[in-house]
């Protein structure tokens, strides 16, 4: 093996685990340039005119081949994601226009693209796997998505945009990451403390000990911002926070910012070249480019769902709204609520109307009792087991899992990661690590990372999670569960390979479900200090209080579908009218909660500005729609366990990952097509 440990899969017929405790910035750019090369020398042998284009001479050696590059990169980038220190940062931004500028070169490659072709009008196609024939045809769309097909001169410049906006997106997330980072509030009056609650004053006090100060510090991450906006009695201090974090890598100087981060301009340049590649490729918009390998044909048909969506939805969140604001000037005094307030008071009318507030609900859920009773549900559903694992890791707080089948043999690993740290980027996410597929010594079981952003352990006392980090550590695992249970062996479409973009959130959000069961519940609740279960009473609250502000919740997410899907289609990034501009317009017709004038939300949205789903936000509704229905047959079988229903949601949904449309994965589930009709019920807005 290579004293490199970047290039440890050369030469081996398997991927291996990362091995994180040699990997060194220094060893990145040897690995990558050598990797680089020789993924170039081999598409040279595979396009000469004397190789066969057939799946076993062609397509498997491709795929084959440039997996050692992408094993190793995916490292890299991983690194870049959660050990955001300077060196990794400058290793990982040093080598990214040179990975980019590859795979563009990969994806307008007219003798690749040729050869893929020829294989698609051979008669061998029709003796191919149906997996098979789903890679060469995703193939081929994807090249000529890639550029594949433009005129020789423009292919510089495609490539030139595909390399400035991987640039840019990675500086986008950066600055968020320095902006969020750069903001903290010194609480030195203790009477600011009224209603946190008591493991957030800890980690507040912890924090400014470490910093060498005095009294409580408090920050943007969400384990440090969100109780301050929901409990916090001090009015000033709700509103410092909101104002800092609603302004984070903006233009503005002051709070979270400084005009390095600003954002702004990466905003503008980011839609200009998404906007050029779309007329370069022949289509009006981006929207319709981000699309095409999408389940919904259109943006006209993604902006009539979402538009027949809000309809139904605006109702309700006007009456939300309507007794928050009665609520608040009769009970709080408050005859005007302030963006900042919005939080706050809310969990005020929570806490009056079904009498238990989330920081109660979160004692019930410490950290162990809430691993154990996701592992069963896992377990329950799927007829497999859970077991700890051993692996190098990239931080003492990282663990590794590993599933297996009922026999005992080896299906999938994963490693999670669940605290939030400063050097790690926001929000919760599955990664692939390694994805199945057969190879000449055997089958490559998966491996998946799991990252969360939740509070870590203070003092003695395991980590206590609210409630919606329970859901969000069960939506990620649903990811993971797509990738790791697939029992497809092509590369190219196994896992959550070559599935819709519109449908990848399906069974993560199917997953979500089971928080709200109390069969789970009663198995993975013990308070932190009596370990006491989770009483039925309070059960009954929750569940009672489950649809709480829905109607507020569902038109903000529809807000930003709504946002995203226009400043992709039909909005030119070039003229007078900016995206706050177009931001507002949606605004004055879905949402019924405005923000200030001074609020920058599209300066931190990172999803479609530094993630995948740039016009295709809405894949988060459509997925709903979907995990909705299908969580749906299990309620009609009368269990949330039935094994018969979660033998067929495995067969028919996770384990084809990409190898079939989605629909038809969807249909061969639920025997129809989806219906809205679950999710409207879920969200209480039609009766059960």
């Amino acid at each position: 093996m290579s004293a490199n440990p970047l290039l440890a899969t050369v030469g081996q017929p398997k991927a291996v685990l990362p091995p994180f405790d040699r990997i060194q910035p220094e060893h990145v750019r040897p690995a990558i340039e050598q990797l680089l090369a020789d993924s170039r020398a081999l598409v040279t042998r595979l396009t000469a005119p004397g190789v066969p284009a057939t799946w076993n001479d062609f397509a498997a050696p491709l795929g084959d081949g440039i997996e050692h590059l992408s094993w190793a990169w995916g490292i890299v980038g991983h690194l870049h994601g959660v050990n955001d220190v300077p060196e990794w940062r400058e290793t990982y931004n040093d080598l990214l226009p040179e990975v980019t500028r590859f795979y563009s070169e990969l994806g307008q490659n007219l003798a690749l693209f040729e050869k893929y072709k020829a294989l698609a009008a051979s008669p061998e196609f029709a003796s191919l796997s149906p997996a098979r024939q789903k890679i060469v045809r995703n193939e081929v769309r994807d090249f000529r998505l890639s550029g594949a097909e433009l005129p020789e001169d423009q292919k510089p410049r495609f490539q030139a945009i595909q390399e400035e906006l991987a640039s840019l997106s990675a500086k986008f997330s950066e600055n968020l990451l320095d902006a969020t980072n750069a903001f903290a509030e010194i609480v030195t009056d203790e009477a600011e403390l009224a209603g946190l609650p008591e493991d957030v004053q800890l980690a507040a006090r912890a924090a400014a000990e470490r910093d060498g100060k005095a009294g409580w510090k408090f920050t943007l991450h969400a384990p440090s911002y969100l109780p301050v906006m929901q409990y916090a009695e001090s009015r000033r201090l709700r509103q410092v926070m909101y104002r800092a974090y609603a302004t984070r890598a903006a233009e503005f100087t002051d709070g979270s910012s400084k005009a390095e981060w600003d954002n702004t301009p990466l905003i503008r340049r980011i839609l200009e070249l998404r906007a050029e590649e779309a007329q370069m490729l022949g289509f009006d918009t981006f929207a319709q480019v981000s699309l095409v390998p999408k389940m919904a044909d259109s943006p006209e048909q993604v902006l009539a769902f979402l538009n027949d969506l809000a309809v139904k939805a605006k109702p309700f969140a006007e009456k939300d709204l309507a007794e928050l604001k009665a609520f608040a000037k009769a009970e709080l005094g408050m005859n005007d609520l302030e963006p900042w307030d919005i939080g706050w008071a809310s969990e005020k009318l929570k806490q009056a109307r079904y009498a238990f507030s989330d920081e109660e609900v979160k004692q019930y859920f410490p950290e162990p009792k809430v691993l154990g009773g996701l592992f069963k549900v896992i377990e329950s559903l799927f007829n497999v087991k859970l077991k700890p694992d051993a692996a190098p890791v990239w931080h003492s707080d990282v663990r590794f899992f590993r599933i297996e089948t009922a026999a005992g043999e080896l299906v999938g690993q994963f490693y999670l990661d669940l605290y939030a740290r400063e050097t790690k980027r926001g929000g919760a996410w599955m990664d692939e690590a390694i994805t199945r597929r057969a190879t000449a010594a055997g089958i490559q079981t998966p491996v998946a990372y799991l990252n969360c952003n939740f509070p870590a352990p203070v003092g003695n006392k395991p980590a206590t999670f609210s409630h919606d980090d329970v859901i969000t550590l069960f939506h990620e695992t649903g990811h993971g569960l797509h990738h790791l249970l697939t029992r497809v062996e092509e590369l190219g479409v196994s896992g959550i390979h070559g599935v819709e973009w519109d449908a990848v959130e399906l069974p993560s959000q199917f997953m979500e479900n089971y928080c709200w069961e109390w069969e789970v519940l009663q198995g993975m609740t013990g308070h932190v200090d009596s370990g006491e279960p989770l009483p039925r009473a309070l059960y009954d609250k929750m569940l009672a209080a489950k649809n709480f502000h829905s109607g507020l919740m569902t038109v903000r997410q529809l807000e930003f579908s709504l946002f995203d899907l226009r400043i992709h289609h039909g909005f030119d990034p070039k003229g007078e009218k900016t995206v706050l501009d177009v931001l507002n317009e949606v605004r004055q017709e879905v949402a019924v909660l405005i923000p200030p004038a001074w609020h920058r939300f599209p300066n931190s949205f990172g999803h479609i500005f530094a993630g995948g789903y740039a016009a295709g936000y809405f894949s988060y509704k459509w997925a709903e729609v979907l995990s909705a229905d299908a969580y749906a047959a299990f309620e009609e079988a009368g269990n949330p366990f039935d094994a018969t229903t979660g033998k067929r949601f495995l067969d028919e949904i996770l384990s084809v990952g990409g190898s079939r449309p989605a629909i038809e994965s969807f249909k061969a589930f639920r025997g129809r097509e989806p219906s809205v009709d679950a999710l409207l019920r879920h969200n209480g807005m039609i009766p059960a």
